[in-house]
């Protein structure tokens, strides 16, 4: 099994200001000659961890990072205000520009995947390849599966649910995200950040193979809490800002480029189904299907992701 590579530190870190509202933190690390790639994080609204600098051969790599609107270290944070899908979009262009980067490999999972689609899609002739784990693709029942009533994941973890459901009044219930947004959205700070905490224990401790329901999650920091909710319902409500199945109808775009496809089986946040059904729309990508759960960090993903960004290194540099 492979293992992340060791830890390491960025040779270059700066501010990118988009627009008039959000100034974005980007990172550089590895080997500045090296093949590019850029890492899309998931969420919306999660930003970096150290950890994800670690998939890349920093000998061969040029590893692009940064934090999405509103999310870590860009700001305004939590900013929803000019923060779409189409936005992060002309973001990554942006980023790319500014670098002198002609071309790079496209690394995303989870929301990451989304982006990383869309950006593939919109400017193909960018792209060396593509590195895509935990795949959504943004369509309502996808939206609903995790956070609704009629979604499927309560029924995998009750115990975590009754929490998340616990925070709703009953006569609410029947539109959860929209309730929470009714929270998030709050002019009380206390009610936003309570708000949040309960989304984050539902998600963020939903994403291992290995469940403990008692665990607190990965999102009980207050200020990633509060980023990650906000984003998330602003987006889920939005429909991803996506038309239904344009991720999917749009493949053909993208077809000509090489593609690993990395997604655990037994993913309750994504289920396993969408990246058979993008596999399926695009036979010549490599589907993975490995034994593990959402989480980019449970080891058979990590093994996936790193053998498979060093086939693309091995091919491209």
């Amino acid at each position: 099994m492979r293992e992340l590579y060791p830890e390491i530190e960025p040779y270059d870190q700066f501010r990118l200001q988009v627009d008039d509202l959000h100034e974005l933190h980007v990172e550089q690390c590895g080997n500045p000659d090296g093949l590019p790639v850029v890492f899309l994080h998931g969420g919306p609204g999660a930003g970096l961890s150290a950890y994800h600098r670690r998939f890349f051969d920093p000998a061969r790599y040029r590893v692009v990072l940064f934090d999405q609107r509103g999310a870590g270290r860009s700001t305004p944070h939590a900013e929803l205000r000019d923060n779409t899908t189409w936005h992060l979009v002309a973001d990554i262009e942006a980023i790319r520009e500014r670098l002198g980067i002609e071309r790079w490999v496209v690394f995303g999972g989870s929301w990451g995947s989304t982006l990383a689609l869309a950006y593939a899609q919109t400017h193909p002739q960018r792209v060396f390849g593509l590195i895509l784990r935990g795949i959504f693709l943004g369509r309502p029942h996808e939206i609903r599966w995790f956070n609704e009533l009629d979604g499927f994941a309560r029924h995998i973890f009750p115990e975590r649910w009754a929490r998340y459901l616990a925070h709703i009044p009953e006569q609410e219930r029947g539109e959860m995200i929209e309730a929470y947004w009714r929270r998030l959205d709050s002019d009380d700070p206390d009610v936003r950040l309570a708000a949040a905490l309960a989304w984050g224990n539902w998600e963020g401790g939903s994403t291992t193979l290995v469940h403990d329901p008692d665990e607190a999650g990965t999102q009980e920091d207050p200020r990633v809490a509060v980023s990650v909710a906000r984003a998330e319902a602003h987006y889920f409500r939005h429909g991803v800002f996506l038309e239904p199945g344009q991720l999917l109808r749009d493949v053909g775009r993208i077809r000509h480029l090489p593609a690993t496809i990395v997604h655990g089986r037994y993913d309750m946040i994504c289920p396993v189904a969408n990246a058979w059904e993008l596999s399926q729309a695009w036979p010549e990508a490599t589907l993975r299907i490995v034994l593990a759960g959402h989480s980019a960090a449970d080891p058979a993903i990590v093994d996936a992701l790193v053998t498979a960004a060093d086939a693309l290194r091995d091919r491209f540099s």
